[in-house]
């Protein structure tokens, strides 16, 4: 029987070595952080979502029983205090830039979104994550309530974060939509929080265009009606201009009645070539954004938290995320049918097994290269 290393070090390994080398470059990591460097960080940081623990305390304990494997992950015993130093006064920027360099490298394997026009499709939204206000009182939103804001654009090939910062709660959703680098031609899609025509105007200069929900007191001149297939839930294709900064806007107002719900909608873009279906297609699948903020809450640790300070919740959120989408990546290499919440749970049941991540995946392989090795047996007979 073959050995391997721990599942745990398996997951490790789909980060290149020279990614680490890259960003602690970049970061420039001191002498007295050589011993406990950001790596190392990253890794008991990761230990700490994969296997689920609560705090730091726990988290630490569950390494220090991990022995002699600790050696195979570059790690020693960590010690408290040193942990929650680095936590609290490392940059955070290397752990952002570490899951920017994790999305790239998911993104080579990403199948492409379910619709048929070539262009990338991301949701912008935003969820609030709660902090308990007594412990990280720097997080004040509200009134006796604390939280940070994670601003979230989701690529839909493969429905994996492209991009995040992190914000006080107070942060509106427009400001930071307005930092957005996406690429030309694409298609993001969010809702009316993020209306802003000044934005939309310099979207249609950058060729990007858009999909969103029509504010029901907008103020709009009506230019062309086109015909529409009412039996597609269609109900109108108006071209309309909106002024803004007193220039005039040309955007296309889209009605549509949900054929389940009986709800009317009206969306409106800067796309004037793809079909209204479509337009309120694309509307219905920021569902998906939705839904992995659902999942990442559930799964991962970003409601408990193993550092108080502004710093540590920080490195913890970009951790996650990272973690995310070491997940999602070896889901796209395996090509399993599993969710990345379900490979979550099993990776969590086999964290420190030494069975092999792709046989553990994809148990019939496993199954063939054993009759294989029975066949060479019994021919060697």
């Amino acid at each position: 029987m073959s050995h391997h290393n721990t599942l745990f070090s398996q997951m490790l390994s789909l980060i290149p070595r020279h990614v680490f080398q890259k960003l602690e470059h970049r970061h420039k990591v001191g002498r007295a952080s050589r011993k406990f460097g950001f790596k190392e960080q990253f890794t008991a940081m990761a230990f700490i979502q994969l296997a689920a623990r609560r705090s730091m305390r726990d988290g630490l304990r569950c390494l220090a029983a991990a022995g002699n494997r600790l050696y195979h992950w570059g790690l020693k015993n960590v010690a408290r205090s040193t942990f929650a130093d680095a936590n609290n006064s490392r940059p955070v920027g290397f752990f952002h830039d570490l899951f920017a360099e994790m999305y790239g490298l998911c993104a080579t394997k990403t199948p492409k979104h379910k619709f048929r026009f070539k262009s990338k499709l991301f949701s912008l939204d935003a969820t609030t994550i709660k902090l308990c206000l007594s412990l990280f009182p720097w997080a004040s939103f509200r009134q006796a309530k604390g939280g940070v804001k994670m601003h979230t654009l989701l690529d839909h090939d493969g429905h994996i974060p492209a991009f995040v910062t992190v914000t006080d709660a107070k942060t509106h959703e427009s400001r930071m939509a307005q930092s957005l680098e996406l690429p030309k031609a694409s298609i993001v899609v969010f809702d009316k929080a993020y209306i802003s025509y000044p934005w939309f105007r310099a979207l249609e200069e950058k060729a990007i265009f858009f999909v969103t929900r029509l504010k029901r007191n907008a103020v709009y001149k009506l230019l062309e009606r086109r015909p529409v297939r009412r039996g597609t839930g269609v109900t109108s294709d108006h071209i309309i201009e909106v002024v803004s900064r007193g220039k005039g806007l040309r955007l296309r107002r889209i009605g549509y009645r949900d054929q389940k719900t009986g709800k009317h909608y009206e969306f409106l873009t800067n796309n004037f070539r793809l079909s209204p279906k479509t337009i309120a297609d694309i509307y219905k699948d920021r569902w998906q954004i939705e839904l992995f903020f659902k999942e990442i809450k559930q799964n991962l640790r970003i409601k408990t938290f193993v550092g108080n300070s502004e710093n540590a919740v920080l490195i913890q959120v970009y951790t996650a995320l990272t973690v995310y989408l070491l997940l999602a990546y070896q889901k796209f290499l395996s090509r399993i049918g599993m969710s990345v919440q379900q490979l979550f749970q099993l990776i969590q049941l086999n964290l420190l097994g030494s069975a092999s991540l792709e046989e553990l995946l994809n148990p019939r392989r496993r199954r063939k290269d054993n009759l294989q090795h029975l066949s060479l047996l019994e021919l060697g007979a």
